[in-house]
């Protein structure tokens, strides 16, 4: 399954002994593969400003996930017809993106720790605009590229009324600069071939007799055009070319940037949360969760046992959906005793 659950509980002696029945009883029962999710110390700032922040990271978190999926689309997209090998692609730091989230480390180079959070999120969200802005310019250079050389191979396919006939006719095949005589181009199915040829000399006086080579294409052999017509056509192919491997470099590139930046921003977020939640001094553990498919329902119903205790009245409106929590307004968001955010990579599927 690839969906994930990132949470956090306090870090004290009573919630590590609920970590650890936790992963007993996950373990045992085959309900989630679990694994610690490190996240280093942190400047912490003022309660205001981790309220504010809080609201920031989480539009962030939607912005950053929405640019790597439009970069994995997009990689689908380029790749065309080998659409099938698009994951094998999409990594983070060089490796696959389940290795990367189950081993994860804070990227202390890109994000140094000793600044102000809202440093680091600035940062983050400065680098994921610029990921998307440079995405847009690449992706519609590209595109025009594409979209004009579909458009000339178009005219190459198709039934005779539509495509065009600069590869089918020849300068041999006109009589030109004549001022009583000119060739007119018909389109004849088939099926009616025989009957063309038998009544095609009396469709008017002016023809002349076995000049065949039912319906008329309006053609002017013009040869300077036919020829910029294939150049044009063989240029386009050759920019696509050329442009092909420069473009999906960049784009590997880029997704494990946006993907590694989007998962500090996951982890970002549970520390804001955690210390909202839990207090000073900053003392939780961070837990990655990989459900299994059929026991989503257990699991949740565990955790919710095992973690309680954090949260009675949250805990308590969870088994019984009917019950309100005074002072606390869930809309469409989750929420549970403990710290959770999801982690969706089913959403960068492309096949």
């Amino acid at each position: 399954m690839s969906e994930f659950w990132l949470i956090s509980a306090p870090g004290d002696k009573t919630n590590l002994q609920a970590w650890e029945r936790m992963n007993t009883v996950t373990s045992k029962s085959n309900l989630s593969s679990n694994s610690k999710f490190h996240i280093p110390d942190l400047k912490v700032g003022t309660l205001d400003a981790l309220v504010g922040l809080s609201d920031e990271l989480g539009k962030l978190d939607s912005f950053a996930e929405s640019v790597i999926k439009k970069i994995a689309q997009y990689i689908g997209e380029v790749m065309e017809d080998s659409k099938d090998k698009v994951q094998e692609n999409l990594l983070a730091n060089g490796v696959d993106l389940i290795s990367y989230l189950t081993r994860f480390e804070w990227d202390m180079a890109k994000y140094p720790i000793k600044q102000p959070l809202k440093n680091i999120s600035e940062a983050l969200a400065k680098q994921v605009t610029q990921i998307e802005a440079d995405l847009k310019t690449r992706s519609a250079a590209y595109n025009n590229i594409k979209g004009n050389l579909q458009s000339l191979e178009k005219k190459t396919m198709g039934n005779l009324l539509t495509r065009t006939l600069a590869d089918i006719v020849h300068k041999e095949d006109f009589v030109l600069n004549s001022e009583y005589l000119i060739t007119l181009l018909v389109v004849v199915p088939k099926s009616s071939y025989l009957q063309w040829q038998k009544t095609y000399e009396s469709l008017s006086d002016m023809v002349v007799p076995r000049s065949t080579k039912f319906m008329v294409r309006e053609f002017y052999y013009d040869e300077k055009e036919l020829k910029c017509e294939k150049e044009e056509l063989m240029k386009l192919a050759s920019d696509k070319k050329q442009q092909y491997g420069p473009l999906l470099r960049w784009l590997k590139v880029n997704f494990s940037e946006a993907f590694v930046a989007w998962i500090h921003v996951k982890a970002l977020r549970v520390f804001v949360e955690s210390v909202l939640r839990y207090g000073l001094p900053v003392n939780f553990q961070a837990m990655l969760l990989q459900p299994n498919r059929k026991s989503v329902k257990r699991l949740r119903d565990v955790l919710n046992v095992v973690f309680k205790h954090l949260d009675e009245v949250a805990a308590a409106s969870i088994m019984d959906p009917g019950m309100d929590i005074p002072g606390l307004q869930l809309s469409n968001q989750e929420y549970y005793p403990y710290v959770y955010f999801k982690i969706d990579l089913s959403l960068l599927d492309c096949s």
